[in-house]
């Protein structure tokens, strides 16, 4: 009587295809987790629908930095504005530094680029005001204003936009 010999390969395969089986879906759950924390948020639009869609993107980009917190940036005006008033005016000389206030962070870049422009419409509204209604704190205060509007006014005409929020004197001297 002879014994057959046992398979003793029948076991082995088993475990083998156990464990490939398990590989394959180990690599196909992180494929899936890889996808969902680093795949497209935002579905890919084709043809007249990808027009619509980047202006959806950036109104919504645009409502989240309007929810966040602001960033205030401030822009001194390196050169002084100085004027001469004429003569017989109570003051014959005026020297005024400056500093912008925004929330945008491009402004800065905006006001050094179109700097030559605002120093001029600025030393014109100084010199318009006439040295003894910049003797007074309201003057001041108007000044301050003004100065706000006409940089405001060519930001406006240059970029599209009013990016200036506040303006302050670093230097007030009269003489």
């Amino acid at each position: 009587m002879a014994e057959e010999p046992e398979n003793t390969e029948e076991p082995k395969s088993s475990k083998k295809m156990i464990i490939i089986i398990g590989v394959v879906v180990l690599l196909l759950a992180g494929g899936g987790g890889a996808y969902f924390f680093m795949g497209g948020d935002e579905p890919v639009a084709e043809g007249d629908n990808a027009e619509q869609a980047q202006e959806d993107a950036e109104a919504a980009e645009e409502e989240d930095e309007e929810g966040s917190e602001k960033v205030l940036i401030y822009y001194d005006l390196e050169q002084p504005l100085r004027v001469n008033f004429p003569q017989g005016s109570r003051f014959s000389l005026i020297e005024i530094r400056v500093s912008f206030m925004s929330e945008d962070a491009k402004a800065e870049e905006l006001l050094e680029k179109h700097k030559p422009m605002i120093v001029n419409n600025l030393l014109m509204a100084i010199s318009a005001a006439g040295s003894d209604k910049l003797a007074t704190s309201e003057g001041k205060q108007e000044l301050q204003k003004i100065i706000l509007d006409e940089v405001n006014k060519a930001m406006k005409k240059m970029t599209g936009k009013e990016r200036i929020k506040d303006v302050f004197f670093t230097r007030f001297v009269m003489q």
